[in-house]
């Protein structure tokens, strides 16, 4: 069994962590660690998980645990790393945004499988990719395997509410977010450089903008990307390439029929549909971003981490409507 530890147990993607945890074969959780709810129970704060779990919320013991989840906000996981001196053989996946790209100061391996599954198996510590990265990423890496990212990308993209976190905003409480859509930083988003980091990797010579419209969505998970770059491919090539480089990827569908959010939410699916118009291949690509988007991805890097089947605990049924 893996004994585990999670750190900011509270938020959203915690709670979704501790749902596939509970649940997983090979997974002891020994301690979550909460601030602002040490000695509560668990489900007083995840609800959801009322008659799953009676596990309170405890400080941490990095001793008793194979690997730790650092599930606090963006930029706290730096400051983790200065507060704290770790065992020498634990393990670190991180699901904030502050050691995706690459620096030669950490030893942070980027966890997007579909690109790093042999770096990750050899690795120590793991930056879990953003969300609208992850929906984009697995959008385009085909086209930069076979260096057929030649002229600007183009995204837009929709994303729930549970996106933003679970502390409320002025643009996620109910009353604003119902019966609204709305964009936010338009081509500025903090995504796009492990995004273009991602695809130079594959494609060197990849130097042409990835113009990226994020757009706020009135409903509460789930990411829908519309992308779109010009390419010399017919349809079939496309499709081709794509059922190729995707064949050993067991979360990652080509679906000959456009499609929706709901196909993927609750599942670590990512669903890809292509179209050709013109001269330009549309890539559209749907995830839940609280799973393949954040904690499904998560568990998977685990399950690859320690040598498990990649889709251990993850084989979770869609919500039919």
């Amino acid at each position: 069994m893996i004994k585990i530890g999670i750190i900011g147990g509270a938020g959203y993607t915690a709670g979704e962590l501790l749902r596939l945890l509970l649940w997983h074969p090979e997974a002891e959780i020994v301690f979550v660690q909460s601030s602002s709810h040490n000695g509560q129970a668990i489900s007083k704060v995840h609800k959801d998980l009322l008659g799953e779990c009676y596990l309170n919320f405890t400080p941490a013991n990095f001793e008793a645990v194979d690997v730790i989840f650092l599930c606090s906000g963006h930029g706290q996981s730096k400051s983790f790393f200065e507060k704290n001196k770790l065992p020498e053989n634990l393990k670190v996946i991180d699901l904030s945004m502050d050691f995706r790209l690459e620096n030669k100061e950490h030893e942070f391996v980027y966890g997007l499988p579909e690109m790093n599954k042999e770096a990750i198996a050899k690795a120590k510590y793991i930056a879990n990719p953003g969300c609208f990265a992850t929906a984009i990423e697995l959008a385009l890496l085909p086209l930069a395997k076979h260096q057929a990212l030649n002229e600007e990308v183009h995204v837009t993209a929709i994303t729930g509410s549970t996106g933003a976190g679970q502390a409320p905003t002025e643009t996620s409480h109910f009353s604003w977010k119902n019966n609204n859509v709305s964009l936010y930083k338009a081509f500025e988003h903090q995504h796009l450089a492990e995004i273009k980091e991602s695809l130079c990797k594959l494609q060197n010579s990849f130097k042409q903008a990835v113009n990226f419209i994020p757009v706020r969505g009135n409903f509460s998970r789930g990411i829908l990307a519309s992308v779109y770059t010009q390419c010399q491919w017919s349809l079939i090539e496309a499709m081709v390439h794509y059922q190729n480089y995707y064949q050993d990827h067991p979360f990652v569908v080509i679906s000959d029929a456009n499609t929706d959010v709901k196909q993927a939410v609750n599942t670590n699916k990512c669903i890809l549909h292509l179209e050709k118009h013109g001269d330009k291949l549309l890539i559209v690509s749907t995830i839940d971003n609280l799973l393949k988007g954040a904690s499904g991805q998560a568990v998977q890097n685990m399950n690859i981490l320690f040598g498990l089947p990649e889709d251990l605990g993850l084989r979770l049924k869609p919500v039919a409507f």
